[in-house]
């Protein structure tokens, strides 16, 4: 953090006799001394300055009329001035006047300012030669020819990324009175990086611990990296993302609000920054209503990789997925298919067009379905579905369904998950394996879901599609190619044993989805969703032995189940409670939040923030092979590491703008955040067992 570096003492005088004069009281006198050259420092020459200061006037002005002065600013190499609101650090220039008498000199207009982080905290400065304008209106029985003195004591703060020095200087001026002269190029510059007034009235509004502004802008107008300035001090947090969003001509900003005593201002003034090229305008905003929705801005000047690579990285993110350990339980459904596959060409052709048919669609509608409610200003990512209690009940009962057909307790020829195979079979196992499969990211898959949250509707539809189409593409490949197909083993009776083998994953999913729904709405929801599931396998046996004796059974199914989901739809909601809190794990962790994240960057100490879910499989692999274990507990306690760990199982709206800020889509996401307030390092989605340990030694 940045500390000021206050001017040294005046020299000492020559020394007086303290004969007679206490210890105690040179001691005082000395203390008060010491504080007075603190406190008010010597007058520093503008020359001197780490910011050299130069007033100057534009020309003549009428008698009362306006001329405008300018503070020409010229920081040295490595140093930069600051905006009338520093942000968390800084000083803004102050003035005291000296003017003849009736002139009068209006507020300081600033340019547009830059966004300086350090150590976690955000600072509005300028980097670059600038100007700060000052409206003088001239007395009014000032008489024509006069030469007017102008003068000022200005103080400023001059920083580096490492130290902060007061400055000060007595500038002085002179306006003649008279008629205007000719256009000065250098106010013309100056004025040009003014921030325009809006003309039209903002509106804002305090929601929880987000203040949201409406700013009519038209749509026609291009951003490149927005920025809000916010004048008005404690109303927001600095250093947080603003999350943008526009519905035609109405441009929305979410701000969090600051962390430690936050003001509820009446008004709002701010700067509202246009492009990196320094345009912008003042906006004035009135407490009102502030639409909800819109499409997210993304940064046009930010990391993205063309369309084409993330198209590539969304192929590749969704084929690795078929390795990954969030699929293992699905494998077993494609593994039935895979071998009746060898039966026929056009059949397999048709099975491996429906499955994919049935993979893209399931990818591209929740890929709609997450797109549409952000655009309704939900805080929500990807796998946002297994955050909900009631999703989860019904993949629960699902697998329950799939695990009994699978044992041969009855058969279900439509959607037929494993019976003799059909194009409708291999569609619905293709929906299933997407709906299931896509809660984790994995290597490439980050990248490309992170973009599609952030570009327009149609390239991130290509990129759902894309992952779609690289989860299929392992079936779809033995589908096409009959080389392939040659190396599976024929259908034969070994088929019914291995059918009742692949029971046991789908089995072991019911189980962790009876777990995932303990941690997500409490014991009383997890208990009353495994006794539906027994209800359901009760049914399910009737029904299969009936089939079996061959007699009817739809008349007496359909009843059964449609009571079965009256029961869950009346009954489950009413039992969800909140999540109990977690038991400590081996590695010490503090909840993740904004506040916790900025204390600990600024303690200089490295920071090790990772973000997890119970029902991401990839996750509790990382934590249980690279994170959880005594040598990276051993080497982060030798280094000091601030463990900070954001839990999104139950959705978390605070953790979902922090994973949009880092282009990602979902969990698991690991940042290390070195000593000393380096720049943060993204982690590899799998992490090896000495990842950690090797960080925490380099510090």
């Amino acid at each position: 953090m940045m500390r000021p570096l206050m001017p040294s003492a005046p020299p000492a005088r020559k020394r007086q006799s303290a004969r007679g004069v206490p210890i105690v009281w040179q001691l005082c006198v000395a203390a008060v001394l010491q504080l007075l050259a603190v406190l008010l420092p010597a007058p520093a020459l503008a020359a001197s300055n780490h910011i050299a200061a130069q007033l100057l006037a534009e020309g003549p002005a009428r008698p009362g009329g306006t001329v405008t002065l300018a503070f020409a600013m010229q920081p040295e190499a490595g140093w930069h001035g600051y905006w009338l609101n520093p942000g968390d650090a800084g000083l803004g220039m102050t003035t005291d006047w000296t003017l003849p008498a009736g002139a009068s000199a209006g507020a300081l207009q600033y340019p547009v300012p830059q966004t300086l982080v350090v150590s976690g905290l955000m600072n509005h400065v300028y980097e670059h030669a600038y100007a700060v304008l000052v409206p003088l209106t001239l007395p009014a029985d000032a008489q024509a020819g006069a030469v007017l003195p102008v003068r000022v004591k200005a103080q400023w703060l001059a920083c580096t990324h490492e130290v902060c020095v007061p400055e000060q200087a007595e500038l002085a001026t002179t306006v003649t009175v008279g008629q205007p002269g000719a256009p000065d190029p250098r106010f013309d510059a100056w004025r040009a990086a003014l921030p325009a007034p809006l003309g039209s009235k903002a509106a804002f509004q305090l929601s929880g611990n987000l203040l949201r502004v409406a700013i009519p802008l038209p749509q026609a107008v291009k951003l490149e990296s927005p920025h809000l300035f916010v004048a008005t001090d404690r109303a927001v947090d600095y250093a947080a993302p603003q999350v943008w969003r526009r519905q035609g001509d109405m441009l929305t900003v979410e701000l969090p609000r600051a962390k430690f005593a936050p003001v509820d201002p009446a008004s709002l003034s701010a700067v509202l920054r246009l492009n990196r090229a320094g345009d912008g305008v003042t906006i004035e905003a009135a407490p009102g209503a502030v639409p909800s929705g819109g499409e997210v801005l993304r940064d046009a000047a930010s990391a993205v990789p063309a369309l084409p690579w993330l198209l590539l990285a969304a192929l590749a993110g969704g084929l690795l997925l078929n390795v990954m350990p969030c699929v293992f339980p699905i494998l077993s459904l494609k593994a039935l298919s895979l071998a009746r596959a060898g039966e026929s060409e056009g059949q397999a052709r048709a099975e491996g067009l429906a499955y994919t048919a049935g993979v893209v669609l399931a990818c591209l509608a929740l890929g709609a379905l997450m797109l549409g409610l952000r655009a309704a200003g939900q805080e929500v990512g990807w796998a946002f579905q297994l955050q909900e209690p009631l999703v989860v009940a019904a993949l629960l009962l699902l697998a329950v369904a799939i695990t009994a057909n699978l044992l041969g307790l009855y058969e279900f020829a439509v959607p037929g998950f494993a019976s003799a195979g059909s194009p409708q079979g291999a569609f619905a196992t293709g929906l299933l394996a997407a709906f299931a499969a896509t809660p984790c990211t994995g290597p490439f898959m980050a990248a490309a879901m992170g973009a599609a949250l952030l570009l327009p509707t149609l390239p991130a539809m290509l990129l759902f599609g894309a992952l779609g189409l690289g989860l299929a593409l392992p079936f779809l490949a033995i589908a096409y190619v009959p080389a392939l197909r040659r190396m599976l083993p024929r259908p034969g009776a070994w088929m019914v044993w291995f059918r009742k083998g692949m029971a046991m994953p789908m089995a072991l999913t019911a189980l962790a989805l009876v777990w995932l729904a303990s941690r997500l709405a409490g014991g009383a929801f997890a208990l009353s969703l495994a006794l539906l599931g027994f209800l359901l396998v009760v049914v399910l046996m009737v029904l299969g032995r009936r089939q079996r004796h061959g007699l009817g059974s739809t008349k007496q199914l359909v009843p059964a189940l449609l009571v079965l989901g009256a029961i869950a739809a009346l009954g489950l909601p009413s039992v969800v409670r909140a999540p109990t809190a977690e038991s400590a794990g081996l590695l010490p962790s503090e909840p993740f939040s904004e506040a916790a994240l900025a204390k600990a960057r600024a303690s200089g100490k490295p920071v090790f923030a990772y973000f997890t879910a119970d029902w991401c499989l990839t996750c509790k692999v990382n934590e249980a092979a690279a994170i959880e274990r005594e040598p990276v507990r051993d080497a982060f306690a030798k280094a000091g590491v601030t463990v900070l760990r954001g839990d999104w199982t139950r959705r978390d709206p605070a953790i979902t703008r922090y994973l949009t800020a880092q282009g990602a889509a979902g969990v698991p996401l690991y940042i290390w955040y070195p000593a000393g307030g380096g720049a943060p390092q993204q982690l590899p989605q799998v992490l090896g067992p000495d990842t950690l340990p090797a960080l925490a030694a380099a510090k």
